[in-house]
Parts: structure tokens; C-alpha cells; sequence
């Protein structure tokens, strides 16, 4: 074999080796990262879940807010007018 034919051999050797380097190195980070996803996706699921709960509770008392300021204000009118005897409890 001549000196040509083995540095060809040599490099396509080389090239071989590092391409299963690569792949190697691809599967492993893939693997690494499902892992990962799959350990923080039931955290994340529970973080998404407790925010939606918060929001829907934050939803319901920004509405029993909203309702007795309502009803507070709908008091004050009926007051102001029953002292200026406009009002419908007025005989």
C-alpha cells in the first residue's frame, strides 16, 4: 500500500470516527434534554394550573369588588335624593 493510499484511509478514518463523534454526542443531548422536559413539564403543568386558579379567583373577587362598590354608590344616590325628597320613598 502506498504512502498516498494510507493517509486516504487515515482521513477517511478520521472523518468516520468524528461523524460518529457527532452523532454520539447529538443522541446523548437529546436524551439529556427529554429528560429533562420530562421532569419540570409536571411542575411546569402544576405551576400553569395554580396560576390559572389564582386568575380565576382574582376574577371572582375583582367582580364581588366590583358589585358592592355598586351597590354602595346605587345606596349613596337613593340617600341623596331621599334628603332632597325626589326619591320614591318620599309619601
Amino acid at each position: 500500500m502506498s504512502g498516498m493510499q494510507q493517509s486516504f484511509n487515515a482521513g477517511q478514518t478520521k472523518g468516520n470516527t468524528q461523524a460518529k463523534v457527532e452523532q454520539w454526542t447529538d443522541s446523548i443531548q437529546d436524551t439529556a434534554d427529554a429528560a429533562c422536559r420530562d421532569r419540570t413539564s409536571p411542575g411546569a403543568q402544576s405551576t400553569w394550573d395554580s396560576a390559572q386558579l389564582e386568575k380565576d379567583q382574582s376574577a371572582g373577587f375583582l367582580q364581588q369588588t366590583g358589585e358592592q362598590v355598586k351597590h354602595v354608590a346605587q345606596d349613596a344616590m337613593d340617600s341623596v335624593k331621599n334628603t332632597l325628597g325626589i326619591g320614591q320613598n318620599q309619601k
